[in-house]
C-alpha cells in the first residue's frame, strides 16, 4: 500500500490555529504565488452572510449538495458555476488565476493538476487535520488528491481536493442472457463463449473513447499487483507499467478480441452507444461504472445486474476496483476558506451520502444506509467493502498528461491486431518517462 498522504500537525479539531497558506498574485492573469498569507483556520463558521462560488463541470449532485449546505447553514450562499467538461479542463486554469477566482473548483488530478505548482489551490492539510478527514473519505481517494508541489507524484505531499462522490468500474449483465454472476475471471470467460456459441454478442464495447482502457484497467486489477500499479500511477520514481501482471490483462484483451467476444465495430463506437446497446439486449455484458446504472435500470428493469471483475480464484472474491471521485478544490484567493473548507466537509457527512447516492454516485460516506434497491443497491453493496479495504484503485490515464492519448489508440490497436502487447505497454511507459523522467 502506498504510504498516506502526509498531514500538517498541531491542529486539533475545533482548535483556531495561525497557519501559512500559500495564495495566488492578485493581478489577473498571472500564475506567481505571492507571499504566504497567515490563515487562522477553524471548523466554526461566522454567523454572517458568506457568498461563495464553485466551478464544476458535471451533472447534479452538485446542485444539490449545495442545497443541503446552505440549509444547514443559511447564511451562506454558494453560487454555482456550471461549465461543460472540456470546456472546463481548458479555462479553469485562468479562470482560477483571475481577479474573479470561484472559491471552490471541481478538481481532477489528471486534467488539471497544473493548478497545483501554479499555487492556484490551497494545500488543504490544515483542515484535514482539524476535521480529522482521514477518518472521514476513505483513504486511497484522499491519496490520488494528494501530491508534491510539481504535481507529478501523488500520494504524497499536500491535499488539494476532497471527493464529492465516488465511482466505481464493473461488469454489468443482461440476466435474460446470463443466469447468474461468474464468480471467477474463467468462468467470465466462459460464460463470453457460451454465447458467441449461440450466435450472440457477449461483451459491448466503446472502443472510440474510455470503454477498451476501462476494461484493460479492470483486468488489470485481479491480473497484477495493486501496490506497483498504484506506484506508476501515483508516478513512484523507478515504477514501471510493464510487468507480468500487465502483461497478462494486456493480452487477456487481445485473445478475447480474436475469439470474437467484442462487437466487429466496437472500435468505432462510442461508449454511449455501447451502453445503448446492451439497454437493448444485444450484448450479455458491458464494462462500465456505476454512472451508467440509472440507465440501466430503467431499460433493463430488473433483468440487468453488476459484479466487479472476478478474479482466478472463487476463494479470494474481488476487493479491488477501478473507480475515482467528483472533487473539490479551494481557491488560494479565496476570502472565506474556513467556510469553503466547511463545506468540503460536509461532502463526508450521512446527510450527504444520501444525496450523493441519488444523484448516480457512491457516497463518500461507504457507512452510510442509503436505502438503495435493485441495480444501484447491488452496486452499493459490493462497492463497499472494496472502499472500506481502501480497494478503489486510480484511472490509468492519471499517470501522465498525455497519457489517454496512449492508452485509447492502444486498445483499439491490440482490438484490431495491429498493436502487440509489449509495444502497447512500451507506449504506456514512455509517456510516463516523459513526464516523470525515466
Amino acid at each position: 500500500m502506498t504510504t498516506p498522504p502526509r498531514r500538517h500537525a498541531l491542529v486539533a479539531l475545533g482548535v483556531t490555529a495561525a497557519l501559512a497558506l500559500t495564495a495566488c498574485a492578485g493581478t489577473s492573469g498571472t500564475n506567481a504565488p505571492a507571499p504566504a498569507q497567515k490563515v487562522a483556520v477553524s471548523t466554526t463558521i461566522p454567523s454572517d452572510p458568506v457568498t461563495l462560488t464553485l466551478a464544476y463541470s458535471n451533472d447534479p449532485p452538485t446542485k444539490t449538495l449545495i442545497d443541503g449546505f446552505t440549509q444547514k447553514h443559511p447564511n451562506v450562499t454558494i453560487k454555482p458555476q456550471m461549465t461543460p467538461f472540456n470546456d472546463y479542463v481548458k479555462s479553469i486554469k485562468l479562470a482560477m488565476s483571475g481577479d474573479a477566482a470561484p472559491d471552490i473548483a471541481q478538481y481532477n488530478p489528471g486534467a488539471m493538476n497544473s493548478l497545483v505548482p501554479a499555487g492556484l489551490i490551497l494545500d488543504l492539510g490544515p483542515w484535514a487535520t482539524a476535521y480529522g478527514w482521514t477518518g472521514k473519505f476513505p483513504p486511497s481517494t484522499l491519496e490520488i488528491l494528494s501530491s508534491d508541489k510539481s504535481a507529478k507524484q501523488f500520494g504524497t505531499g499536500g491535499l488539494y481536493a476532497v471527493p464529492g462522490g465516488l465511482s466505481v468500474v464493473g461488469v454489468y449483465y443482461n440476466k435474460k442472457l446470463v443466469k447468474e454472476a461468474p464468480k471467477t475471471l474463467g468462468e467470465f470467460e466462459a460464460a463470453m463463449q457460451k454465447v458467441k456459441d449461440s450466435g450472440g454478442t457477449p461483451l459491448s464495447l466503446g472502443g472510440l473513447q474510455v470503454g477498451g482502457f476501462h476494461l484493460w484497467n479492470a483486468l488489470l486489477n485481479v491480473t497484477g499487483n495493486v501496490d506497483e500499479y498504484r506506484g506508476w500511477v501515483y508516478g513512484k520514481p523507478g515504477a514501471t507499467i510493464e510487468t507480468e501482471g500487465a502483461k497478462k490483462a494486456t493480452d487477456t484483451i487481445a485473445a478475447w478480441a480474436k475469439k470474437g467476444f467484442f462487437p466487429d465495430s466496437a472500435n468505432a463506437t462510442a461508449d454511449t452507444d455501447a451502453l445503448a446497446n446492451f439497454a437493448k439486449g444485444k450484448s450479455a455484458f458491458l464494462v462500465t461504472g456505476n454512472w451508467g446504472a440509472t440507465a440501466l435500470e430503467k431499460d433493463l428493469k430488473d433483468d440487468v445486474g453488476f459484479f466487479l471483475m472476478p478474479t482466478a480464484s472463487a476463494d479470494q472474491p474481488a476487493k479491488v476496483a477501478s473507480g475515482a471521485s467528483v472533487a473539490y478544490a479551494i481557491s488560494a484567493k479565496t476570502k472565506h476558506p474556513n467556510v469553503a473548507a466547511a463545506f468540503l466537509d460536509y461532502l463526508s457527512s450521512p446527510e450527504a451520502a444520501k444525496i450523493e447516492f441519488d444523484g448516480g454516485f457512491m457516497p463518500v460516506d461507504t457507512k452510510t444506509e442509503v436505502g438503495g434497491e435493485g441495480l444501484r443497491g447491488e452496486i452499493a453493496t459490493v462497492f463497499g467493502p472494496v472502499a472500506q479495504s481502501n480497494g478503489i484503485v486510480p484511472f490509468p490515464d492519471y499517470a501522465s498528461p498525455g497519457m489517454i492519448d496512449k492508452l485509447t489508440p492502444g486498445i483499439q490497436g491490440l482490438i484490431s491486431g495491429k498493436m502487440t502487447t509489449d509495444d502497447f505497454l512500451k507506449s504506456l511507459q514512455e509517456s510516463w518517462d516523459a513526464h516523470h523522467g525515466s
